[in-house]
C-alpha cells in the first residue's frame, strides 16, 4: 500500500473510532478541506450533454462517487461532503443531465435510454481519474448506478450503497404517490407540476426540512427539466435486479423505514440475491436517511468504503 493512501485509511479509521457521534452534521461549519476539494470538474458524456461535477479530498484516499436521485443535485450530499467520519475519503459528486447545472437535453430519447445515464458515470470516473471508486445511488441513482453495471460491468467498482434506490419499475415495489407524481410532475400545465415538485420533495422525507434548507431544496427540484422525468419513465430498461444479482462486489442496501415513495421490500429483493449484500434499515427515516439520519449514514459508509476497497489496497 502506498504511504498516503495508508494515511488516508489511518485517517478515517481514526475519526471512525470516535463514534457516530463524530461525523454529526449539525455543526454547520465544514471541517478543514485539502487544497483542492470543491475543484469543478469538467465532464462531457458521450452524446455530448456536458455534466457539473465537484470533487473533495486527497486523490490518492479510498474513493466514493454520489450519484442523486430525481429532481436533485450534487448538492443533496452536502452532509456528507462536511461530515468528518468521510473527510478522509476522495469524494466526488455531480449533476445528472437535465439536473442542476448540467446540460438540459430537450429529447426524451436523452433520458430513456439506460445506456446514456451509464455513460454519464463512466465520464465522471473518467474526468474524475477515479481508480474504483464506491457508487453511492439514491433512488434514481440507483438505478443509474445499475445502468453503469449493465453497460460496463463491475470491475472497475469496489462496492455500491443503494439508497431507497429504485433497481425495478414495478408498482409493487412503489408506492401509488410514487405513481401519481409520474404523471403529475410531467404534466405540460405549469400550475399542476409546480404543486407536484413541491408535494415531492415534502414526500421524500419523514419530517421535511425547515427555513434554509427546504428553500433551496425547492429552488434545485424547480431546476429539473421536465423532460428528465417524462423520458426517464419512457424507459424500456425497467428491471436491473439481474444486473446486482450477477454483481460479485459488496453492495450496503440504507433505506428509510418511513419510505413514501420506495418500498422496503425494493431494498429487500436486491439484499436477498446472494451473499455480500447487507440491508440497514433506518427507523427515523423516509426517503432520504444520508439527510435525515446523517450521523449514521457516514460512520455506515465509511466502514463500508474501507471494506470495500482493502482488496484493492493491499500490498
Amino acid at each position: 500500500m502506498q504511504p498516503t493512501r495508508r494515511a488516508a485509511l489511518t485517517a478515517a479509521l481514526a475519526t471512525m473510532a470516535l463514534g457516530p457521534g463524530a461525523a454529526g452534521a449539525a455543526s454547520p461549519a465544514r471541517p478543514a478541506q485539502a487544497a483542492g476539494d470543491g475543484a469543478p470538474i469538467p465532464v462531457r458524456s458521450s452524446d455530448g450533454t456536458g455534466l457539473a461535477a465537484e470533487a473533495a479530498g486527497d486523490p490518492a484516499a479510498p474513493e466514493i462517487l454520489f450519484v442523486h436521485g430525481l429532481r436533485q443535485s450534487r448538492l443533496s450530499w452536502d452532509r456528507q461532503f462536511a461530515d468528518p467520519a468521510l473527510s478522509g475519503f476522495r469524494r466526488v459528486r455531480f449533476d445528472l443531465r437535465g439536473h442542476g447545472d448540467s446540460d438540459k437535453p430537450d429529447a426524451l430519447d436523452a433520458y430513456a435510454a439506460a445506456d446514456l445515464w451509464a455513460d454519464d458515470v463512466a465520464a465522471v470516473i473518467a474526468a474524475a481519474g477515479l481508480r474504483r471508486p464506491v457508487l453511492v445511488g439514491w433512488s434514481l441513482g440507483g438505478y443509474v448506478a445499475g445502468a453503469y453495471l449493465r453497460k460496463y460491468g463491475g470491475a472497475g467498482i469496489a462496492g455500491i450503497n443503494l439508497v431507497d434506490a429504485v433497481t425495478r419499475l414495478s408498482p409493487d415495489l412503489l408506492t401509488p404517490l410514487a405513481g401519481d407524481f409520474t404523471r403529475s410532475a410531467t404534466s405540460h400545465d405549469l400550475g399542476t407540476r409546480v404543486a407536484a415538485t413541491a408535494d415531492f420533495l415534502a414526500a421524500c422525507f419523514h419530517r421535511p426540512p425547515t427555513g434554509l434548507d427546504w428553500q433551496r431544496m425547492l429552488v434545485v427540484n424547480g431546476m429539473a427539466a421536465r423532460a428528465a422525468n417524462e423520458g426517464f419513465v419512457r424507459t424500456a430498461t425497467t428491471d436491473l435486479e439481474p444486473v446486482f444479482a450477477a454483481y460479485d462486489g459488496p453492495i450496503l442496501l440504507t433505506h428509510g423505514l418511513h419510505d413514501r415513495l420506495v418500498r422496503l421490500a425494493m431494498s429487500e429483493r436486491i439484499a436477498a440475491l446472494g451473499p455480500g449484500r447487507r440491508l440497514s434499515v433506518y427507523a427515523e427515516s423516509g426517503h432520504s436517511p444520508f439527510f435525515e439520519e446523517p450521523a449514521r449514514f457516514g460512520a455506515e459508509l465509511a466502514a463500508f468504503v474501507l471494506a470495500a476497497d482493502g482488496p484493492a489496497v493491499r500490498p
